[in-house]
């Protein structure tokens, strides 16, 4: 055990003197050759101090959010290999004779150590949204919003794990497959419940208050084919100075949603190009299609991490103490391999979002036929979150959901508009 941790410790360091290399020193985004001077080059359209805001603000938040990436499988192991799973097994069953008590105990405890071992890290980040003045949200809002997420998700992974370990004790080897076979409505129930039950938690939902441009945007929907009848407005003004707008649900739940700050900040054709780039995800089915792909994903990641449980337990189980892989002992290992599974296919997950992302691009700005408004519209937003124009690869491979705003910026000014 001792030989484990000295062993992390230095490796933890290494790692993070290579993580502040890279983001501080040797990874200083430049514009590629051609760029500078045109709607693309941040100068344009960022003072001289936004420009240096944002590269300090990205290069420290970027490094906190990498450097967070090996601590959470840190804490699973040393909860496996120091006794304390097998600890807290044992005290899980003094208190109760029910599987569903124990699991419960044994989730919460884990639960409450990576809250503790990431706190300080998210407060981190908190502080320096708040420093740039990306964030304007109270600290009693803050930890408010930390405790409800951190409520939902435990909710949510506690289900997750208690089907996983009732079909593992059942069926070491496929326990899979009927996990995944659950997993298919249980998302779609998530995804149905999002906008009318979960994010109402965190933000106050309303129509549209401005009648003329929910009008438009109305109109906008009609010709694209989308039946709406409502326009979302979510007041995060108090929260952040940054803009955007999403949609999200599935069936009648599904929303398209602005938040105040765009519409505070943006002139009225760029909040219609924004709002046709959400409809395209609507019309291109990019819920449905993204879904699916999320549940291919989950199909090979539940096998690969069934294969990973047997043989772990099998070449160790008798060093860590754990005699089936269904032993609740085992449940720090479990979280283990979904945990690295997950960042091991989250590059393809983006991949795939980012030619969603582009599609949307391309349907918004031949629906519109306004460049300037489209340009302006991510020049704005960029510049209201001190946003990187060309990140780092490392960044963009392993983190970006969308395509650059470099990228996108220079295919709307080169984009060839059919009338």
């Amino acid at each position: 055990m001792r030989k484990a941790a000295w062993g992390f410790i230095v490796f933890y360091f290494i790692y993070i003197v290579i993580m502040a290399g890279y983001f501080f020193v040797w990874s200083k985004s430049g514009l590629p050759p051609g760029i500078k001077g045109t709607p693309a080059d941040p100068s344009q359209f960022m003072t001289g101090r936004q420009l240096a805001e944002s590269a300090d603000y990205n290069a420290w938040r970027h490094f906190l959010s990498f450097a967070s990436i090996p601590l959470e499988w840190a804490v699973y192991l040393f909860v496996l290999i120091s006794g304390f799973s097998q600890w807290l097994r044992r005290r899980s069953e003094q208190l109760s004779s029910l599987f569903l008590v124990r699991i419960f105990v044994c989730f919460a405890v884990l639960s409450l150590i990576s809250a503790a071992v990431f706190f300080p890290i998210n407060f981190a980040e908190y502080q320096l949204s708040l420093h740039y003045g990306i964030s304007v949200q109270h600290f009693s809002d803050w930890i408010k919003n930390q405790g409800i997420t951190f409520a939902v998700d435990g909710l949510i992974s506690f289900i997750t794990l208690t089907a996983v370990f009732f079909f593992i004790r059942r069926n070491p080897r496929s326990w899979w497959l009927p996990v995944w076979l659950l997993s298919v409505p249980f998302i779609v129930f998530i995804l149905y419940l999002q906008p009318v039950v979960i994010d109402p938690l965190y933000n106050h939902f309303q129509s549209l208050q401005d009648g003329e441009l929910k009008s438009e945007i109305l109109h906008l929907a009609s010709s694209a084919g989308i039946p709406a009848n409502n326009v979302f407005e979510v007041d995060m003004s108090s929260q952040t100075n940054a803009m955007n707008a999403y949609v999200n649900g599935v069936g009648s739940h599904l929303r398209i949603v602005l938040w105040d700050t765009t519409v505070q900040r943006l002139s009225r054709p760029e909040v219609l190009f924004i709002m046709a780039h959400e409809m395209g995800h609507y019309v291109m089915h990019h819920i449905i299609w993204g879904t699916v792909a999320a549940l291919a994903g989950l199909f090979i990641g539940l096998f690969l991490a069934a294969k990973g449980l047997l043989w772990t337990v099998q070449r160790w189980g008798p060093s860590l103490n754990l005699a089936h892989p269904g032993d609740l002992a085992a449940l720090p290992l479990v979280l283990l391999l979904f945990s690295f599974l997950s960042f091991a296919g989250e590059p393809v997950q983006n991949a795939v979002s980012r030619q969603f992302e582009h599609a949307a691009d391309v349907y918004a700005i031949q629906m519109t036929q306004n460049r300037k408004a489209a340009i302006s519209s991510f020049q704005k937003i960029s510049a209201a979150s001190l946003g990187e124009i060309n990140p780092p690869a490392l960044v963009k491979f392993v983190q970006y959901d969308h395509p650059t705003m470099l990228d996108r910026i220079n295919f709307l000014e080169h984009v060839k508009l059919k009338k």
